[in-house]
């Protein structure tokens, strides 16, 4: 595998970090997960957009134009011969000392692995995802706004671990005041009626680029689609649940909290939207 560090490609086993790079001492960086599909990197531009508007915000420098990065993530493809991948691309704040001052991070560092990635087996995208409620709670926006993808995990980390140690592979987190906000890695949806309702991004929710294709979808298949406060009681009497990722694209949810949601499997309007999703990535 060939992977792209600062300004070449070079072998996995020599693709190194320094020690004193703040991404790996503090999570001081940002990133984005892509997704290609028969050799076409998916929604490209939004997510290099929404990269570069995570580090504006922490005052971090990307050390490549937009326009040639695009370039650079078309052709991790071609050296590694992917046309189904996944797509990791992250910046650093680069190397420093020991200390959290930014300014002694002279240059960024950035790279790209492309590889295969699968989150889930395909019966789990006909038949359903089991999901539990964690204690931990999402990070509030005044403290780390969701809008940045930054490098520091650990809040959905922690959550994750509380899912894997009840016996379940993802969990539902809340806001402080209780409300649902999303999964560790993926948003959330509820289908009522002909309601296609998700949580609005300000409550500490990530604006997903997969949120944002399956909100446009559901607008063409004629649902009244709305961001909106939600609870569990919503989710537990929700005729669907799914949820939506770049990595996972659109799973359905069966129990949450040992709650059956609709009929315990797969919704026809989520098989819907899973079938117009996939379509979709291969225009």
């Amino acid at each position: 595998m060939k992977i792209f560090l600062n300004d070449k490609f070079v072998d996995q086993s020599k693709a190194m970090l320094s020690v004193f790079d703040h991404g790996v001492l503090y999570g001081d960086g940002v990133f984005e997960g892509i997704r290609a599909y028969g050799g076409k990197i998916f929604k490209l531009e939004e997510h290099v957009e929404r990269l570069y508007e995570s580090a504006h915000t922490i005052m971090l420098k990307v050390p490549m134009e937009q326009k040639e990065l695009c370039e650079v993530l078309k052709k991790s493809l071609k050296v590694n011969d992917l046309t189904d991948a996944y797509i990791r691309l992250v910046v650093t704040r680069g190397v420093g000392d020991l200390g959290l001052d930014p300014r002694k991070c002279p240059k960024a560092s950035l790279f790209i692995i492309s590889d295969k990635i699968q989150l889930y087996p395909k019966a789990i995208y006909e038949k359903g995802l089991e999901i539990v409620t964690v204690a931990t709670q999402r990070n509030v926006p005044e403290a780390l706004n969701p809008q940045i993808k930054s490098l520091n995990y650990l809040n959905n980390i922690l959550a994750k671990i509380e899912a894997v140690n009840a016996g379940y592979q993802e969990a539902l987190m809340l806001s402080h005041s209780g409300y649902v906000t999303e999964c560790t890695g993926e948003n959330v949806f509820l289908v009522k009626g002909n309601q296609l309702l998700t949580p609005p991004p300000y409550i500490g929710v990530l604006k997903g680029i997969t949120r944002d294709v399956a909100m446009d979808l559901g607008q063409r298949m004629g649902l009244d689609v709305k961001e909106d406060l939600l609870t569990r009681h919503d989710l537990y009497n929700a005729d669907e649940v799914f949820l939506t990722g770049t990595a996972a694209e659109i799973i359905p949810v069966s129990k949450i909290d040992g709650r059956k949601i609709g009929l315990g499997k797969r919704g026809k309007i989520t098989q819907r939207l899973q079938e117009d999703y996939h379509a979709l990535t291969l225009q």
